[in-house]
């Protein structure tokens, strides 16, 4: 099944009079179950074309649907919805929140998902689980390593069960040996859940998990891998 179809892409900044073309002109498919990354050297247009593929930014011409869904034919709320119920993000910084605990960061989305508290509680706990974290649901994200909130950081992307998790640099703070755990956490969640992961980084360690790798330059695509 193809999940995500992109056609076309092409992104242009204007800051001070000077346009940027981010991207210019990508075609992509994805198909529901991949474990895929987007590489390239800074300025290449990886995060942008995550960030498209997010529904975070708007292309400046192109098309991207989602399980068949032309995304420019959304409206803001339309689209904030989509992001919510069917996209997870994992973030390099983390970008939990402070002030809650870990059981209270996982369950947020299903919060704004309208779920049950009772019900936002279990499923928040089980994801917690599924990443090695059973019984640190009371921690706040200051009384955990970088490897653990990165843990929180997943669980909160898979709690509402979405169809695409997108992580952009998951392992840029992250020492080798954890990067790599973190790595083959999301490898196991992949095959056990069946969850589409995309990736965006230059990270060689993650490369090497990518079981397709599609390298970018200057807004394009240079070449794919696969393995």
């Amino acid at each position: 099944m193809i999940l995500v179809e992109a056609r076309e892409l092409v992104k242009d900044y204007t800051t001070n009079g000077l346009t940027v073309h981010a991207l210019r002109g990508i075609s992509l498919t994805m198909e529901q179950g991949e474990f895929s990354a987007i590489a390239g050297p800074s300025g290449s247009g990886k995060s942008t074309l995550l960030h498209l593929v997010g529904c975070l930014d708007v292309p400046t011409a192109g098309t991207i649907r989602i399980e068949e869904t032309d995304i420019s034919t959304l409206s803001r709320k339309e689209l904030a919805f989509l992001r919510r119920r069917k996209i997870g993000f994992i973030f390099q910084a983390y970008n939990l929140i402070p002030v809650l605990t870990a059981l209270e960061n996982v369950s947020f989305p299903l919060t704004l998902l309208g779920v049950d508290r009772k019900e936002a509680r279990r499923m928040a706990l089980e994801a917690l689980a599924s990443v090695g974290l059973e019984g640190m649901g009371n921690r706040k994200p200051k009384e955990m390593s970088g490897g653990q909130q990165q843990r929180v950081a997943i669980a909160r992307a898979l709690v509402k069960k979405p169809s695409l998790v997108l992580a952009d640099e998951p392992t840029a703070n992250l020492d080798s040996q954890t990067g790599r755990e973190i790595l083959e956490l999301m490898l196991s969640l992949n095959r056990s859940l069946g969850t589409t992961f995309l990736f965006s980084t230059h990270d060689r360690m993650v490369m090497e998990y990518a079981r397709r790798l599609v390298h970018l330059r200057d807004g394009l695509v240079e070449r794919e891998e696969r393995r």
